[in-house]
């Protein structure tokens, strides 16, 4: 009985939750308009306003003029639309590869990844200078006795015990004989993210209980902290020394790195140094130049000399670590930003992508997923479905195990289910690839469910999130515009000659020529073209096609008749027959524009029909185009509501 309660009680909720979502819709989706019975809303015409009027001051006139743009366009798709233009192959692919381009930018939970850039740009106002003791934990082992080790190692250092001691007597960091457990300074992206909290959240002087990541158990100290020393850029030459080298042997490499820092200080060339004998195979070809690196990824000896260095250029006396002598140049350090501007969170928020705590946004974003889709999950014992599972790996013609079968559903969403032999396929995928190598079941299975859920929120995205429903109509209906105008307008205004030459006829009196002249207009792609093209036009003008052609791309040239406002350098002067207008220059890209004037008309002057066809056809367009919208309101009516038109944000 009271699961029967507590059923109807959560479909009392439900509802209740599904009316107030659908009544808050209805007093923030208002309806502006309607076109052949279809709502526009008032945001998503406020959002096409906005994008198209930058700049413009709002008034209601530039309200009003732009509504009547925008039903005009709502005809035209919708006309479109029952012309079927929206099932043409070519019109659904473009789409599509729209579709496939956008949506992974809306596959982001912000709110997380911001959280994450503040926590970035926070610890990365410092560095922590660390000691670390690690017990391991071999992959498919009991973890009790490590655990119990770290436990010991743990309260010994909790009673006093010297940290370096303890990291000598129980730490399995191979580097411990050599630093007792001091790993020198850290800051944020050193370490794995869950170290690195584990790190920043241990207090100064203090010791971290034992923390359990996927190679064992950590202990962590805090021995210190200070300001960021940011990021450094340098180039190193390596004196390395083989494994095992005698006490002879290394001092033999000591007077090398010597000898080759006495070099440097008489003038020797750093990189050409570098290249020659430095044992670093990474760097040495690039003349010893190293990536950008902050602290906490190179040996503590080396990283605390680079850092050391005071001015760009300078060089450090040879460092000994455990790979050898190191001679080091700094080629430029950056400082941790000191202010989280935007362009400094879009740089983090980069780092952070590229990063494994990525996850942690990853992981919200599903959460949020799982929400917004409704997804539910099947009551399945997973010890029923784990057992299925491996049976099926072992006998593939298995149909049944206890209550569980290929077709049994294990989650489902709104318009998608998904079942056991969804899950086995994913399984045989994945074990065939080698990636469940060490991968629990269970971990497995919330992999599964994460990437099948991403998938069809992916596949579904314009019925959860409206900006990007908003920004795939837009594109849509854009192109839907121009097939549209293509087939009812722009191609009938340029190929319907007696059109033209009827509109021509009757509106004649539009077309004039103003102060006017027969020109030659030449632009050059650099001075000394256009010096050169002059002198030879000047010898003899009637040579000036042979002479442009004979520059090829360096010189574009044209003839005809033009308005003088079209000729350059032209505009405030009138000139005469028979002469070069002076040379301009072009802002864009410094090309050199200049004309010659055959002819030059004085006053207004009639065009005839092959001087105006340009302003013809674009005039005939309007006019075609005037004429179906005029079609277009008759046929799908258009309803404005003043009301919410008054209601526009002034």
């Amino acid at each position: 009985m009271k699961n029967l309660v507590d059923t109807c009680a959560s479909g009392r909720a439900l509802k209740l939750m599904v009316l107030f979502v659908l009544f808050s819709s209805s007093l923030t989706a208002q309806t502006l308009f309607t076109c052949d019975g279809r709502d526009v809303s008032k945001e998503d015409f406020l959002k096409a306003y906005n994008k198209n009027n930058t700049g413009e001051k709002t008034t209601e006139r530039s309200y009003r003029d732009y509504l009547e743009l925008y039903i005009r366009f709502k005809l035209k798709v919708r006309a479109a639309y029952d012309m079927l233009l929206d099932t043409l192959p070519g019109q659904r692919a473009e789409l599509q590869n729209f579709r496939n381009q956008v949506a992974d930018s809306y596959l982001k939970d912000e709110a997380s990844l911001d959280k994450l850039v503040n926590e970035v740009f926070s610890r990365g106002q410092k560095d922590i200078h660390l000691a670390h003791i690690f017990i391991a934990v071999p992959a498919g082992t009991d973890t009790t006795t490590a655990y119990g080790k770290a436990l010991t190692a743990y309260n010994a250092l909790k009673k006093g015990k010297k940290f370096t001691e303890a990291a000598l007597q129980w730490s399995e960091d191979p580097a411990v004989k050599g630093n007792g457990g001091d790993i020198g300074y850290i800051t944020v992206f050193s370490l794995p993210y869950e170290l690195e909290t584990l790190a920043y959240s241990t207090p100064v002087g203090q010791v971290s209980k034992p923390y359990h990541s996927k190679g064992g158990y950590h202990i962590f100290k805090n021995l210190g902290e200070r300001k960021s020393l940011g990021k450094m850029r340098a180039a190193q030459i390596l004196i390395s020394i083989p494994p095992g080298a005698s006490a002879s042997v290394r001092e033999e490499y000591r007077r090398r790195a010597d000898s080759l820092y006495a070099a440097l200080q008489k003038g020797a060339e750093f990189s050409q140094l570098a290249r020659s004998y430095s044992g670093d195979n990474l760097s040495y070809q690039s003349g010893g130049e190293l990536p950008e690196f902050s602290v906490g990824r190179y040996d503590s000896a080396f990283e605390a000399a680079a850092f050391a260095l005071e001015r760009d250029g300078a060089i450090s006396r040879p460092v000994a670590t455990t790979f050898g002598y190191h001679i080091i140049r700094r080629l430029g350090r950056t400082p941790f930003p000191h202010e989280l501007n935007e362009t400094v969170a879009a740089d983090l928020k980069q780092q952070v992508g590229n990063d494994a705590r990525a996850e942690v946004s990853r992981q919200a974003l599903l959460k949020r997923i799982y929400q917004q889709t409704g997804m539910r999950r099947a009551d399945v014992p997973e010890t029923d479905l784990w057992g299925f599972t491996d049976s099926i790996m072992t006998n593939p013609g298995l149909n049944f195990y206890r209550n569980l079968s290929h077709a049994t559903i294990l989650f489902s969403f709104p318009e998608q289910q998904y079942t056991v032999q969804n899950w086995l396929d994913h399984v045989r995928t994945i074990k065939a690839s080698g990636r469940a190598r060490n991968v629990s079941d269970k971990a497995l299975f919330e992999q599964f469910v994460g990437r099948t859920a991403l998938d069809y929120y992916r596949n579904h995205l314009e019925q959860y999130n409206k900006d990007f429903a908003f920004q795939l109509t837009e594109f849509k209906e854009g192109n839907l515009l121009f097939e549209v105008m293509q087939r009812k307008i722009w191609d009938k205004a340029s190929t319907d000659s007696a059109g033209l030459h009827t509109y021509y006829e009757a509106h004649k009196d539009k077309y004039w020529w103003e102060n006017s002249a027969d020109a030659l207009l030449f632009t050059c792609s650099n001075e000394q073209t256009a010096q050169t093209l002059r002198t030879h036009l000047a010898a003899s003008i009637y040579d000036w096609r042979k002479w442009s052609d004979s520059a090829a791309a360096g010189v574009q040239a044209d003839s005809g008749r033009y308005e003088l406002a079209q000729i350059p350098a032209l505009e405030k002067t009138t000139p005469g027959p028979h002469q070069f207008t002076p040379m301009i220059t072009s802002k864009s890209d410094n090309s050199i524009s200049f004309a010659y004037i055959l002819n030059v008309y004085q006053g207004r002057s009639p065009r005839d029909y092959k001087d105006a066809r340009g302003f013809v056809i674009n005039d005939y367009q309007t006019y075609l185009e005037d004429e179906w919208i005029a079609t277009l309101k008759k046929k799908y009516q258009v309803n404005v509501d003043e009301r919410v038109f008054a209601s526009l944000p002034k």
